[in-house]
């Protein structure tokens, strides 16, 4: 089992970043072949020590860390990265892929 984790830092207008992430961006997305589920955090987000300045975390699953990066190197992968400076400042989402085990 495979993630790709979303970091979105918070934008200057959340209510409008929210709007176009899940109107337009969202769509995009769910294209990836071998998605096998999309979820995205609700509300506010807290670290250990606080606050956080993530706006919202977005976990996607795949079946594999191949099928992961192959999705993100596709078409819609692309088009979805492509995306992202319609909604989000430079340097403000970072994105992360990896291997999981459930213990």
């Amino acid at each position: 089992m495979a993630q790709l984790i979303a970091l979105h830092k918070t934008p200057p207008d959340p209510e409008a970043y929210d709007r176009y992430y899940f109107a337009h961006h969202v769509p995009l997305a769910k294209q990836f072949p071998g998605l096998q589920k999309y979820e995205v955090s609700r509300g506010a987000i807290a670290g250990a020590d606080g606050p956080s300045d993530l706006h919202l975390v977005a976990v996607l699953h795949f079946e594999s860390l191949t099928a992961a990066q192959a999705a993100l190197d596709g078409p819609a992968g692309q088009a979805a990265l492509a995306d992202l400076p319609n909604f989000a400042l430079p340097g403000n989402v970072e994105i992360l892929l990896f291997d999981n085990e459930v213990l």
